[in-house]
């Protein structure tokens, strides 16, 4: 479950509220998915839901379309403080095959909606993205990793989705052979199929790199992966 709340120095009115589940998974198979929206405040919230279709350009960055390929019902939500509402997300179109798609889920709070109240200056628009991804059987994950050194003290780690599937990468480590450990990072980021990141990692200090390493990839699933690299 993830919550959203704000805060800026003028004084401001934000909602609060949290959604679970955080990330959709469904098939092609599934008619709808459940999704609970709980306002955790005490003052009336009201959000529009949007769905966008989720692609990502060549530097990984995201690039979002509205999309009427999904529908979600209701898609203007009205909470009572301390109350929660079930909507259901379905597809309103065939899933190919051999093809997995994704999308984003948007829900927005419509400050607007709400009457002013003495005070406040700044009325706060929270907005959460869910991943959606709708998933044939069959498809897999397929990350291939390499380190590149730009400059003398930069290490980067190169990775390319070349699945079918998405793929996230949380954790990345650079060992030499001797399990010396020389760079790390801690997040990472998505990788829909055919896209390739770059990840600068941070080096440790005192290591010395030097020979051949090894560079470790975790993803979300807690899988690792482990490439043979030069660290020259």
């Amino acid at each position: 479950m993830a919550t959203l709340c704000a805060g800026v120095t003028a004084p401001a009115l934000a909602g609060l509220f949290s959604v679970t589940p955080v990330r959709i998974f469904m098939t092609p198979r599934d008619r709808a998915m459940a999704i609970t929206v709980t306002n955790e405040g005490d003052t009336e919230l009201v959000m529009q839901a949007d769905v966008f279709d989720w692609k990502q350009k060549p530097d990984g960055s995201d690039d979002l379309t509205l999309s009427e390929d999904m529908i979600l019902a209701p898609p203007i939500i009205k909470l009572a403080g301390k109350s929660r509402q079930v909507l259901r997300l379905a597809l309103t179109r065939p899933a190919p095959r051999g093809e997995q798609l994704t999308y984003r889920l948007v829900l927005r709070e419509i400050p607007e909606a709400r009457p002013p109240e003495p005070g406040v200056q700044v009325q706060v628009a929270l907005a959460f993205s869910l991943p959606v991804f709708i998933t044939p059987p069959g498809l897999k994950r397929q990350v291939a990793c390499r380190l590149e050194r730009p400059t003398a003290d930069q290490m980067n780690a190169v990775c390319e989705n070349v699945g079918n599937a998405y793929a996230q990468v949380v954790d990345l480590s650079l060992a030499t052979a001797t399990g010396q450990k020389v760079a790390s990072r801690d997040t990472g980021g998505y990788l829909l199929p055919g896209i390739k990141r770059s990840f600068t990692l941070t080096r440790t200090p005192g290591a010395t790199p030097g020979g051949s390493g090894k560079l470790t990839v975790t993803q979300d699933d807690a899988s690792k992966q482990s490439f043979d690299v030069p660290i020259d």
